[in-house]
């Protein structure tokens, strides 16, 4: 690819920038193009900011030189142009969705006033405009209620809980974290929270978000149970951005399906990070993203023909600072057993700590450590490796040696 290039990166999130960034030290001029007033952040570290624990400022992405601010209406692949909403036009050669993604808005009734306006005191979280709107929202006594108990509603009601606010987290499934963690971790998640004073009530559905004067009042269960509520926070999961790529006529499925060179269905369009969905997988996590700008960086630089993105194993790590001691999870794999799969675990009640790994045929398929993480690179290790385990010793060591990680 020549220097004289256009490579135009719409969404300056952590993909975007890692792009734009690598990009520029590559010698490749780029163009970042970003919806947000704030500064590009890492918006994995939003619920240290609601916690009080970091400022905005201490989050911020060193934000490569050249960021447009605007929102982009539309894209024209006949010309290779992108519109946005002041009206202007941005030339491309390359183009690169780097949209991420948005929260689901659960369908509840009363959830939207008119003008698809959230009511006052609910919020998604999932930008830094939602984050501040909470942090300003919360104080210490406030009726906070979580819907979602996945990563992002236990991180947001861990958050709300150190703020002194009185959290009730309400989880559709049968446990916190079902997709990450197996019962057992579940239950040391729900056990630490509860010592923050956080209500939790699985196998709970919303029906209703009751307001009065377009303010939230309560909220309530499909038994007819009502929760009383100053702050709703709606964390609920979320879906690709994938709208633009959808009206510009791109293949989009569960993201916009891109193959091993981050391509689109358009050879001049690539899509990379929340947005993407490459061999089925739709990742939403730092990890990937941050992978599949690397692997670009390198293609659109011309620095690497032959590289090419084949998939992340991804592993999902939270820490919750609890009043005493931060309380570390990791995950990955294949957490829950198969017939036949050897099965490893280290509980410590006392302590708080559990370790189990999942082995099949050999390998490490799976991990899940709550507690004490000395052993999780080591484990992760062997995880992404894929490789035989060693036979010259019990499948205990693997819980027991940090491996120097």
């Amino acid at each position: 690819m020549t220097s004289n290039t256009r490579v135009v990166v719409i969404g300056a999130g952590l993909a975007g920038v890692r792009l734009a960034r690598r990009l520029g030290e590559l010698g490749t001029p780029v163009t970042l193009v970003g919806d947000e007033e704030h500064r590009p952040y890492n918006r994995v570290l939003l619920a240290e900011v609601l916690a009080g624990r970091y400022s905005p400022d201490v989050i911020a992405l060193p934000a490569p030189a050249e960021l447009t601010r605007g929102r982009v209406t539309g894209i024209d692949r006949e010309v290779r142009t992108v519109h946005l909403a002041d009206g202007s036009e941005i030339a491309y050669d390359t183009l690169v969705l780097a949209t991420g993604s948005n929260s689901v808005l659960p369908p509840l009734r009363g959830l939207f006033t008119p003008g698809h306006v959230l009511p006052e005191g609910v919020h998604a979280f999932r930008t830094m405009d939602d984050c501040l709107g909470l942090s300003k929202a919360v104080r210490p006594g406030v009726k906070a209620v979580v819907i979602g108990g996945g990563l992002l509603g236990v991180s947001a009601a861990r958050a709300l809980a150190q703020r002194g606010a009185q959290v009730v987290l309400a989880q559709q499934g049968e446990r916190l974290m079902e997709r990450q963690l197996d019962p057992s971790a579940s239950k040391l998640v729900q056990r630490h929270l509860k010592d923050l004073g956080v209500e939790i009530h699985t196998e709970c559905r919303v029906r209703d978000v009751r307001c009065v004067g377009g303010a939230v009042r309560s909220v309530e269960m499909h038994d007819g149970y009502a929760l009383d509520a100053d702050l709703v926070v709606l964390a609920c999961g979320v879906h690709p951005r994938a709208g633009l790529a959808q009206t510009a006529g791109l293949e989009v499925r569960k993201g916009i399906v891109v193959d091993d060179e981050l391509r689109t269905s358009d050879p001049h369009i690539r899509a990379i990070g929340d947005c993407a969905q490459h061999d089925g997988t739709v990742y939403g996590l730092a990890t990937p993203a941050l992978e599949q700008a690397e692997v670009l960086a390198e293609l659109l630089s011309g620095r690497r023909t032959d590289a090419r993105y084949t998939g992340t194993r991804a592993l999902t790590r939270l820490t919750l600072a609890g009043h005493d001691s931060p309380f570390d999870l990791a995950a990955f794999g294949e957490t829950e057993a198969r017939p036949g799969d050897d099965v490893v675990q280290l509980a410590d009640a006392t302590r708080g700590t559990y370790r189990k790994v999942v082995v099949r045929d050999d390998r490490l398929v799976g991990g899940v450590l709550v507690g004490e993480l000395g052993t999780v690179g080591a484990l992760a290790r062997a995880w992404e490796g894929a490789e035989p385990l060693p036979d010259d010793g019990p499948l205990l060591h693997l819980l027991t040696n940090d491996g120097g990680s």
